[in-house]
């Protein structure tokens, strides 16, 4: 009986509302039906049977697919505010604008910009009209 339910499209919507435990579970369903339908295969089975492989396939890459993501948010979650994140849990952008100044170091001033600034101040001049 398990194996005629679990051969029906997986919805990832209602993947997303189950437990680790029961993403598992399912999973190994999954993997258990699809090796049985392999066996068919060898075996010269009916071509339902067949047809039933790529189905079950793509059900275990969504189940995968919804467990990697669940695992992805809960560590992003663990690294918002610690100093060092792992390099795919960083924002991805592009290589140059990772490598760019950060608006904090663009505005830095040097020392002797610094001292430049203080004994010599832009001159102001008043116009009269």
């Amino acid at each position: 009986r398990t194996l005629v339910l679990a051969a029906m499209k997986v919805k990832v919507h209602e993947l997303r509302t189950k437990t680790k435990t029961d993403l598992t579970k399912q999973l190994d369903e999954l993997k258990s039906e699809l090796a049985s339908l392999r066996v068919a295969k060898v075996t010269g089975g009916a071509a339902s049977k067949l047809s039933k492989i790529k189905l079950v396939r793509k059900s275990i890459a969504r189940v995968l697919t919804v467990m990697n993501q669940a695992k992805k948010d809960q560590l992003r979650i663990f690294y918002k505010d610690k100093d060092l994140v792992p390099l795919d849990l960083r924002v991805k952008k592009t290589r140059a604008i990772r490598r760019a100044l950060t608006k904090k170091e663009a505005g830095m001033k040097t020392l002797k910009l610094i001292k430049k600034e203080k004994h010599f101040p832009k001159r102001r001049y008043a116009i009269k009209a």
